[in-house]
């Protein structure tokens, strides 16, 4: 077995620092601890390393299917330069929301294959990152009347499954931009004023009474 190439001595005082300085700027009530990478599907993913969220805002990272996690992981990465290649070594969770997402993948395709079966049309799913793609592949890679491919380019890149003898169809256009309407509002959803201020709530950058976010070190268990 090869050593691993990102451990916790090497690469996890280099995250701390920076989720650190990031989460301390954005007043996020939360801890994280980095361990071992651990995984119950190896085949779908095995990571090297993972950060593990825990605090009162990780709601807030797993809305909008842990949209704000997986941005958190993405900007990490590229602050320490890990090259595309390896970024499945390293994984942010919360909650176990890995784990359930690939089981909600997993029903997804098989719900999706049987309906193709069954009417004789394609299906396409909604956007994914290339994790999420390849456990629908690899759910379906033991069928022999259909077929899965990725499609798309960018962050509208989605996988579309076929009836084994079609061919594939063009892409569809990318959904026109609408800017946000009604009121702004700040990272945690309460409105602004005109002037950019948070209504009701502390100066932007400070964190109001009882919330200290602190967090501990990142080599110590959660107590």
């Amino acid at each position: 077995m090869t050593n691993p190439k990102y451990t916790v001595d090497t690469t996890g005082p280099k995250i701390d620092a920076f989720l650190r300085t990031v989460l301390d700027a954005a007043g996020f009530d939360l801890s994280y601890e980095i361990v071992a990478g651990e995984s119950v599907n190896p085949e779908i993913e095995n990571p090297e390393l993972t950060v593990k969220f825990t605090g009162r805002d990780v709601d807030l990272l797993l809305s909008n299917r842990a949209e704000l996690l997986l941005a958190l992981e993405h900007v990490t990465m590229e602050v320490l330069r890990v090259p595309s290649e390896d970024h499945s070594r390293l994984s942010f969770d919360a909650n176990d929301y890995r784990l359930l997402r690939i089981e909600e993948l997993r029903m997804s395709a098989t719900a999706a294959a049987e309906k193709v079966k069954r009417t004789g049309d394609p299906f396409r799913f909604s956007p994914m990152n290339s994790r999420e793609r390849r456990v629908v592949h690899l759910t379906l890679r033991g069928e022999t009347t259909l077929r899965s491919e990725s499609a798309g380019q960018g962050a509208f890149r989605h996988v579309v499954i076929y009836p084994a003898g079609m061919a594939s169809l063009p892409d569809p256009p990318p959904p026109a931009f609408r800017p946000p309407t009604g009121p702004p509002r700040d990272a945690r959803g309460r409105g602004t004023n005109d002037r950019g201020g948070n209504r009701g709530g502390p100066p932007h950058g400070r964190r109001g009474p009882g919330r200290a976010g602190e967090r501990r070190p990142f080599n110590r268990d959660p107590k």
